[in-house]
This record gives C-alpha cells, sequence and structure tokens, in this order.
C-alpha cells in the first residue's frame, strides 16, 4: 500500500505540474530513461556469472520537476523535486523524491536551497571522473561493490541547507545538513564545501566532507572525513583528460581508524561527433582497512566505454570493466543500487560488460 501511495502522489505532482507548466514557461518536466543489459563474473559464491537487465547504466534513471518563478531584480524563486527510478522492475529507487526535493533563491549572489538535494562535493567532483556520473563502473560516486570499505561518495543529505555561486573564473559551495539530534548539535551534523577554478583549457577542483555519526550510550561517535582534489585538462576540443585522489579517514569508536587513498586517470575522446570514447584507471590504497587483507587488497579497476548519439536525446552505449585485487580479497566492478543489495564480488577479480539505451526528455 505504501508504494501504491507513492505512486500515487508521483502520479498526482506529474498531473499538477503539467498543468502548470501549460500556463507558464518557467515549470519544466525532465527525466533519464537508462536501461540495458550485464553479465557479471564471480557474482555468486560458486564463482559463476548472472546475467541481468539493468535500470541504470550511464546514469540513474529518474522523473524531476524542476522550475522558476522571476521576483524581479535578477530575484528568483527555485524549486526542484526528483525520483529515482528502476526500469527493469517498473519500481522507483528508495523514498519518493530521495533524489532532490528542495526549494530556495537564487540571484547574483548564487543560488540557495533548502531541503534535500545533491551534496557539494558530489556536484564539484564528479564532472572530474571521466564516467561521469555513471552508477555502474566507477568508483567514484558509487564505489567498490564487496571490500569492507565499500565508500563512494555521499549521494546527498537530508535537512539541507546547500550554496553554490559563480564569480568570474571561480566556483564555490557549502553543504549544511542538520543531525537534528536534540541537545546536541553536532551529532549527525553533515558539512561539505568545494571551490572549482576554470582556467580555461585546465580546470580544477578541491572538495572537503565531514559527517558525524550518533554518539552511542557512553559518548563515543563515528566520524568521517573525506578530501578530494582534481584536475581537467583538455587537449583539444575533442580530447579532455582528468585525473584525481580522494583522501578517506573513518574514525570508529572502538575500532582502529579506516584511511585509504583512491587515485584514478582518464580521458574523454570524441571520435566523431556522434561517438565518444571513455577510458579510466581506478586504483585504491587502504592503508589501515577494517580487516588485514583489505589493507593489502590494493584493488583497481580498468574501464572502456563507448557511447553512440542517435539524436540528440537517445544513445546507445557499451561499457567493459575488470576489477581486480592481491591476496584472494574478493572485489567488486561497482556497488549496486537499493534493488540489488550491495554485494556482487565472489572472488579476487570480476568482469563486467554492459550494453544500454537511454533516453532523454
Amino acid at each position: 500500500m505504501n508504494k501504491r501511495a507513492h505512486f500515487a502522489g508521483l502520479a498526482a505532482v506529474a498531473m499538477a505540474a503539467s498543468s502548470l507548466a501549460s500556463a507558464q514557461t518557467n515549470v519544466q518536466i525532465y527525466g533519464v530513461m537508462d536501461a540495458g543489459i550485464e553479465h557479471l563474473s564471480n557474482a555468486n559464491p560458486g564463482g559463476g556469472g548472472a546475467t541481468k537487465i539493468y535500470s541504470g547504466g550511464a546514469n540513474n534513471s529518474r522523473l524531476g520537476f524542476r522550475g522558476t518563478e522571476e521576483l524581479g531584480g535578477g530575484l528568483k524563486a527555485v524549486f526542484n523535486l526528483e525520483s529515482g527510478l528502476l526500469i527493469d522492475t517498473g519500481n522507483y529507487d528508495g523514498t519518493l523524491f530521495r533524489r532532490q526535493a528542495n526549494v530556495g533563491l537564487e540571484g547574483k549572489f548564487g543560488r540557495i536551497v533548502f531541503g534535500r538535494s545533491f551534496t557539494t562535493v558530489y556536484d564539484f567532483v564528479n564532472p572530474f571522473d571521466p564516467m561521469g556520473y555513471a552508477p555502474r563502473y566507477s568508483w567514484i560516486p558509487t564505489g567498490n561493490g564487496t571490500l569492507a570499505n565499500k565508500y563512494g561518495m555521499t549521494t546527498g543529505f537530508d535537512n539541507m541547507v546547500k550554496y553554490q555561486g559563480t564569480f568570474d573564473k571561480l566556483k564555490v559551495g557549502f553543504s549544511y545538513g542538520a543531525g537534528e539530534v536534540a541537545g546536541n548539535a553536532s551529532d549527525g551534523r553533515k558539512l561539505a564545501a568545494g571551490a572549482a577554478y576554470d582556467l580555461g583549457a585546465v580546470r580544477l577542483v578541491l572538495t572537503g566532507e565531514r559527517v558525524n555519526g550518533i554518539r552511542n550510550a557512553v559518548g563515543i561517535r563515528s566520524e568521517n572525513k573525506v578530501y578530494h582534489a582534481a584536475a581537467a585538462f583538455d587537449a583539444s576540443e575533442a580530447l579532455s583528460l582528468k585525473a584525481g585522489l580522494r583522501h578517506l579517514t573513518i574514525e570508529q569508536p572502538a575500532v582502529a581508524d579506516v584511511r585509504a587513498d583512491t587515485w584514478w586517470v582518464g580521458a574523454n575522446y570524441d571520435l566523431t561527433p556522434a561517438l565518444d570514447l571513455t577510458g579510466v584507471v581506478y586504483y585504491v590504497r587502504i592503508k589501515n582497512g577494517v580487516t588485514p587483507s583489505d589493507s593489502a587488497a590494493d584493488p583497481r579497476m580498468f574501464v572502456l566505454r563507448a557511447k553512440y548519439a542517435l539524436s540528440k536525446r537517445t544513445s546507445l552505449y557499451a561499457t567493459a570493466a575488470h576489477a581486480k585485487t592481491r591476496g584472494g580479497v574478493p572485489v567488486g566492478v561497482s556497488r549496486d543500487n537499493t534493488e540489488d543489495g550491495g554485494t556482487t564480488g565472489f572472488g579476487d577479480h570480476q568482469t563486467g560488460l554492459l550494453v544500454g539505451i537511454q533516453h532523454r526528455f
């Protein structure tokens, strides 16, 4: 009944937005439909493979509503509602508007919104990943699928205030997620900040994030601290080179801290106006893992993707990835979405092949 209620609510919002959009030009209904067929090796304890229809290979499928209202003097009101979709089952991904549910103001000062939104780190770092916002076969937004440290990226904050502004070549952003714990404002608090500088052919970004846990009965809480540094170089109109580093520390009560660095380097190349090629290598150096074997695993993944545009809205893509570790530690090419539970690798290597289609509207 809850799922039916969610879908009924989504349909009601869609009809209301459609009616409003017909009378005004500042409300937009948009979406991404992305699905394909995937084969994974070492996808079960027996070492066998698995083939499945997958939703969201190049980008997560979604349905959204966004709009603005001119308030005068260059000031406007803004809003965004966005729901994740699972095209393979027709279900929604998580709660109804898990991706975006916010309202705010935009002007010469920048944009400030309240509600749920993507974090500043997510907004700033993903453009420096050759795979971009791909939920499959990138260890930047989604992370490894099997190791004890599955850290990818904190996608969004609830109870958020987010600011972003661009001033000439400099873009800055800040996110604050309130923990809303009575008597202790720092418990559950989430902070993120970023700065990006555009020099034309060269672009640079730095971000930092801190996520506090909730104190336990003896007053101890966990804390996650993550820093990113990345650069992109547009060697020509067709070729862009990208590289970056993530430093992660997870401080845990009564347990040794987890520390790890994730490196990546790759390129995007427009072979023709319609055909884009991507190649990237990810490497994780786990300095202090949850288990001793994690610290010696040194997981790495090699990815190749070809994307062909049939039109401005519709494209086909094929992606291949191979991940491996040392010491027999299991590894997965991706951390799965809520539908699949998150454990994808049962060997010290895994190969994934994905062919899909995407349509934007």
